[in-house]
């Protein structure tokens, strides 16, 4: 699946899919075949970084 580019609606998505589906970054990253590093630099290029604690970019 192709992840959304703009910066905001990947954040909202990724926070969903993060919510409803996946305990971790990492069980997301790897259920989505996504990179880890590549999905929090472009996060984080809009100031958000992953909080384990929340499960969630905030």
């Amino acid at each position: 699946m192709e992840l959304p580019n703009d910066p905001m609606i990947l954040l909202s998505y990724v926070n969903t899919q993060l919510r409803d589906h996946y305990a971790s970054l990492d069980d997301l990253c790897a259920g989505l075949g996504v990179s880890r590093e590549n999905l929090t630099e472009k996060l984080a290029a809009v100031d958000y970084e992953y909080d384990e604690g929340r499960n969630a970019f905030v």
